[in-house]
Order: C-alpha cells, then sequence, then structure tokens
C-alpha cells in the first residue's frame, strides 16, 4: 500500500467519523438548555409613542415575500426630501431593544431614521424563529435602503448606515456594495468573526468553546439541514453558563435594555458561522465616511490589530473615536450619550 493510499483512507476515515459525529449531535436526545429570563428594561427610552412630535410610524416592506417590522422617524422641517438614517441592531437584538434612543437624537438633529427587525426576529416575519443568519441580514439593509430611498420625504442621495457590534459589520459591507451611501457609522463593529483569537480562549476557556460549537453550534446547523426543528439557547446569559454572549458586561445590557417580551434565545448554528465572518475585507471598498467607534477594552470585535489595518484600508474615508470601555458599556448612561452626540456630530457633518 503506498503512502499516498494510505492517506487517502486516513482521510475518509477522518470524513466519515466526523459525518458520524455530526449525525449523532443532531439527532441524540438532549435535554433543553436552561433559559435565562431577563428582567424588565431599566435603561429609561424616550416615549415615542405618544409623543406625536416625534411622529414615529409603524409601517413595514417585504424581502423575499417576508415582511420586516419597521419604523420610520421623520423630522418636523419636510419642507424639503431629509436625509435618512437606517439602523439594524446587533446580534439577535430587536429594535425596540434600545434603538429609540439613537433614533430619536438623529430625528431632533433633523435626519429621518429608518429602523427595522431582521426577519425571524422580534416583529418581522420568517421561519425558524430567533434565527440569525448573516446574509439574510445583509439582504434585509440591501431592502430597508430601497424601501427608504423610494420615500417622497427622503432624500435619495443622503442616506446613511448606522450598525453597532455585528450590524457593524453589515454596514461597511453593505456600503462596499453599494456605492451610493453617503456615509456609515460602525460602532465597536464586528470587523472579523474570530478578531477574539487566543484572547477568548483564555477568558471563556477551550473546553467550553469546543462545546459550545461541536455541540450546540453542529447540532443546530445539521437539524436545519435535515429539516428538524432547531437547536435554540439563551443569547445573553450570566458567565459559566451556556449562552451565545455568556458575559457579564452583556448580561447587565441586555438587562437594561431588553423590553418585556424579548425572545431571549436564539438558533445555536450562528456559533459556527460567526467565525468565517470578515467585513474587514470589505472595507477597501467602501467610498464615503465612515465612523468607527472603538471600544478599548473590547477584545471580542475590535482588537487593535483589526482597527489598524481597517484604517488603512479606508483611508482618509475613516474617522476613529476611541472610549476607554468594553463592548458592552457603549450602550448605556453616560458612555451612551457620549457615543450618540459623536454621531450626531458626524452625521451633520456628512448630510
Amino acid at each position: 500500500m503506498t503512502i499516498l493510499m494510505y492517506t487517502g483512507i486516513v482521510i475518509g476515515a477522518i470524513v466519515v467519523a466526523y459525518i458520524i459525529f455530526m449525525l449523532v449531535m443532531a439527532l441524540i436526545p438532549m435535554k433543553p438548555v436552561p433559559e435565562q429570563p431577563l428582567g424588565k428594561a431599566k435603561q429609561p427610552i424616550p416615549d415615542t409613542d405618544t409623543q406625536q412630535s416625534r411622529r414615529r410610524k409603524d409601517v413595514s416592506f417585504e424581502v423575499n415575500g417576508t415582511s420586516v417590522s419597521a419604523w420610520l422617524f421623520l423630522p418636523e422641517d419636510l419642507s424639503v426630501p431629509v436625509p435618512c438614517i437606517i439602523l439594524g441592531h446587533g446580534l439577535g437584538v430587536t429594535k425596540d431593544a434600545g434603538l429609540d434612543a439613537y433614533a430619536v437624537r438623529f430625528q431632533e438633529a433633523g435626519f429621518a431614521v429608518f429602523a427595522f427587525d431582521y426577519r425571524h426576529l422580534g416583529k418581522s416575519g420568517g421561519e425558524p424563529r430567533q434565527l440569525v443568519w448573516i446574509p439574510y441580514q445583509q439582504e434585509d439593509y440591501a431592502a430597508a435602503i430601497e424601501y427608504a430611498r423610494g420615500l417622497e420625504e427622503i432624500d435619495p442621495a443622503r442616506i446613511a448606515l448606522w450598525g453597532t457590534s455585528l450590524s457593524g459589520g453589515h454596514v461597511i459591507v453593505t456600503a462596499a456594495r453599494d456605492q451610493e451611501i453617503a456615509c456609515v457609522v460602525a460602532q465597536v463593529p464586528l470587523l472579523a468573526g474570530d478578531a477574539g483569537g487566543m484572547e477568548v480562549v483564555k477568558r471563556l476557556g477551550l473546553g467550553y468553546i469546543l462545546r459550545m460549537a461541536f455541540v450546540h453550534g453542529v447540532r443546530d446547523l445539521v437539524r436545519s439541514w435535515l429539516g428538524l426543528p432547531p437547536h435554540k439557547i439563551p443569547l445573553a446569559g450570566k458567565p459559566g453558563t451556556v449562552a451565545v454572549l455568556a458575559d457579564a458586561g452583556a448580561w447587565k445590557a441586555f438587562e437594561a435594555l431588553a423590553p418585556d417580551g424579548f425572545v431571549n434565545e436564539i438558533c445555536a448554528r450562528i456559533i459556527i458561522r460567526m467565525d468565517k465572518y470578515h467585513p474587514i475585507k470589505h472595507a477597501a471598498k467602501v467610498h464615503c465616511p465612515v465612523l468607527l467607534q472603538i471600544c478599548d477594552q473590547d477584545i471580542t470585535t475590535t482588537p487593535v490589530s483589526l482597527v489598524k489595518k481597517a484604517e488603512k484600508q479606508l483611508g482618509q474615508l475613516a474617522e476613529v473615536i476611541h472610549y476607554p470601555i468594553d463592548h458592552f458599556d457603549i450602550y448605556l448612561g453616560a458612555n451612551l450619550e457620549s457615543a450618540v452626540n459623536d454621531q450626531v456630530e458626524f452625521f451633520k457633518k456628512h448630510l
């Protein structure tokens, strides 16, 4: 038997073993992962429903036959078509979990704002529920842009994008594909899904990461291939528990922002798809100003090396502001105020 034949047999055996492993993970009975209910939101959010001057409208549009729920905020002065800022939230989060705070501030500054729930989440349609699938969310952004451009109140030449965390990556990719975008805010953006590297391994432990990926992630992904019900786990969780974001900062932010009825779970397949997402690769194709808001204590989405790479690829289009905080701190209190003030100034400058 030649070395080449022996190598082929070994590789074939490994492939067969992995296929068997995936099928076992998908089909073996498993106890449901314990739920982690969130308390009532504590972060004060503007009551846009009762303030008619802020003129929030509930609207919807379709993506591939599925309804997408959105809010349209219009400014007081509509004597001429106005710029519009399009907002999509981060990983597994819905528009009613804090986007009001940004939307109202942008509206008060004279901009229209269009905030939407991705398909499969919140008030939008789509089955299975709680699915986060990156290509779908990119399609949702593109459809939201097309919808906004068709509104008579909106100036189609002055469309801006706003994203945070996972959607901070989406807006970079979307702006690279749509050369008519006027400017972009990427708040604590996911520049690469595997950005955290060894720091994440040190924080969570290799065993925990492998269990999340090769038990929960594989189980859900293979079940989707077989047409079986999804395997869901909590989105936010306390440290040491089974959750996509098992982090004290994440738990604090979600408890502060998640409204009544927020579904704190997610299809687990995103765990083994996130590391393959690299918005940084699209940065060189962006042709509009980009505000990168970087939390310097955030090791998960914006390590120093990737931020420098993004600055280099964007060149003179990059405007970078650093904050001495961690990833989830930017959504709360004085940190939120500081970040949104910087965003308003950026939009005033470029819109």
